[in-house]
């Protein structure tokens, strides 16, 4: 096709942004397939899915041989997981057929984005909260805040009713297996290290997106061409990503993502070009704001420093004069 080395290079980019921040690529694939290369949006999704199928094993591999995986609670995912992904596939064709469904679909996929940036801010004020409870360098360090715990023990039911709702939202849209379901264990796990929680929710969503990958392919969506295609860039861009992980900032990568995921979401609302381009200022501005103050309070005296600095000399003060 003439797209090929475009979509090499787009599959290329959201596999390196996986491979740096954890993120799920389906937030950002689906929507580039969808705006950028007009591929129908249930084509996208499944083409997708397939692509993500191939794609997950790679960084699942790498927490199982550090020992980052907590399988009791993949095992309380996967029940409820693997069927809602499939039957997702089968509740978004409930939506219709044709023009139509395509339509739907993008409303699907665009709240599903929009739930993706709540998911994304979600995760980074919890990840606030647990290093300033902790008073200890954060996830994005070298190993989190010391009050984490990798035995903290499973919760079976919490467990279960989020492999159902994060099933249904992955194999209707795509989006959400490294978005939503992460943020919702840390809600039910919020004491669990954050590299656990990455592998956990890595290794679940093999079966999880393979399943709906599979019901895709038996309704028709999903193009195993375009897949590959997608696998050509994402392989390698989720290995360079990986390596330079640890060499730039994570928090200004997901800030960045953040504002892309907000401006997609809302384009795929249909939303107008003012009200896209206010979503990504505020996002932006958040942000900005955001890296500022974790600045400032990061390096305390400096910033007690520059104000005494700054600050006029009091008439009066012996030997001032």
């Amino acid at each position: 096709m003439d797209s090929t080395v475009p979509i090499v290079i787009a599959g290329a980019l959201v596999g390196f942004a996986v491979g740096l921040t954890g993120m799920g690529g389906g937030a950002l694939m689906t929507p580039i397939m969808v705006m950028a290369f007009g591929v129908n949006p249930t084509a996208a999704i499944g083409s997708d899915l397939a692509a993500s199928v191939f794609m997950k094993p790679f960084g699942a591999l790498v927490h199982q041989r550090a020992g980052t995986v907590r399988w009791d609670i993949v095992r309380w995912l996967l029940p409820t997981a693997v069927p809602a992904a499939f039957g997702g596939v089968f509740l978004l064709r409930a939506l219709g057929d044709g023009d139509d469904l395509q339509q739907r679909v993008k409303y699907v996929v665009g709240t599903a984005l929009m739930l993706a940036v709540v998911g994304m801010l979600t995760r980074m004020w919890l990840d606030r909260r647990r290093t300033a409870a902790d008073g200890t360098e954060g996830p994005e360090g070298t190993g989190g805040p010391a009050g984490e715990d990798a035995r903290v023990p499973v919760r079976p039911v919490a467990t279960l009713l989020i492999g159902l709702v994060g099933g249904v939202i992955v194999g209707m849209t795509s989006v959400g297996s490294g978005s939503l379901i992460i943020v919702m264990l840390m809600l039910a796990h919020p004491r669990l290290k954050a590299n656990h929680l990455v592998g956990t929710d890595l290794v679940q969503a093999i079966p999880m997106v393979a399943a709906a990958a599979l019901g895709h392919l038996l309704v028709g969506d999903a193009d195993l061409g375009l897949a590959a295609t997608l696998l050509i860039g994402a392989i390698p861009g989720v290995l360079l990503g990986s390596l330079v992980s640890s060499r730039v900032a994570g928090s200004t990568v997901r800030w960045a993502l953040v504002v892309l995921l907000t401006g997609s979401g809302l384009a795929m609302l249909k939303a107008s070009s003012t009200v896209v381009l206010l979503g990504c200022l505020a996002m932006a501005l958040l942000g900005a704001l955001t890296a500022v103050r974790d600045r400032r309070s990061a390096h305390p005296e400096a910033a007690e420093t520059a104000e005494t600095a700054e600050a006029p000399e009091p008439a009066g003060v012996p030997g001032s004069g």
